[in-house]
């Protein structure tokens, strides 16, 4: 279940606002130039489907995105972790979680479909933090130079159709803030969620 909290980014501890409630993650975030959509997903696309196979699932999707917005590089991360996993994918994706915790922002909007899992935008706005678990059927545009972090959790189980406007791909500008060491993580706000 999807879930928005937020904060003052002075007290990490005592939520000013939560809520599953799509509406009300609609307007608070709309309310910070942010859009969040919902759409059906499909479970017909297994868990290790390459790139191709997930886009050409959600083609009528990424087709609308496309016309709408003008993108022109989509791709697929993803990350399936489980305790079966070798130590040295445990390894990888650790570290490209430490990466993506740290505070940023990009020259261009950020835009997820998640098709499967969960994934957590902090999204650091004048002196509120934002913290949206994403999870499937959730699409997030997040404005050009937000301030914000990403926590995909300890054990990463995502799939998510990220679009561009650029070739350049994934390109961030960081802050050199620890803020995101003071914030729950995306376990803690899983856990939250799963009892709302």
């Amino acid at each position: 279940m999807s879930l928005l909290t937020v904060w003052s980014d002075a007290d990490a501890t005592t939520p000013l606002i939560q809520t599953s409630d799509p509406e009300v993650i609609g307007r608070e975030l709309a309310g910070v130039g942010v859009s969040y959509r919902r759409f059906d997903t499909r479970d017909d696309v297994p868990l290790d489907a390459g790139q191709e196979e997930v886009l050409a699932a959600y083609s009528d999707l990424v087709d609308g995105l496309v016309a709408e917005h003008g993108y022109t590089l989509i791709d697929v991360a993803q990350l399936h972790l489980s305790e079966e996993s070798p130590d040295s994918v445990k390894d990888t994706a650790a570290g490209a979680r430490l990466k993506f915790l740290s505070e940023h922002t990009h020259d261009e909007e950020e835009i997820r479909f998640f098709s499967h899992g969960s994934g957590v935008f902090y999204l650091h706005i004048g002196d509120r933090v934002m913290g949206m678990l994403c999870t499937a059927g959730d699409l997030l545009s997040v404005p050009a130079l937000t301030t914000h972090w990403f926590d995909m959790g300890t054990m990463p189980d995502f799939t998510a159709i990220r679009f561009f406007r650029t070739d350049d791909g994934w390109v961030g500008t960081f802050t050199g803030s620890d803020i995101a060491e003071r914030f729950p993580t995306h376990d803690e706000l899983a856990e939250v969620a799963s009892h709302a």
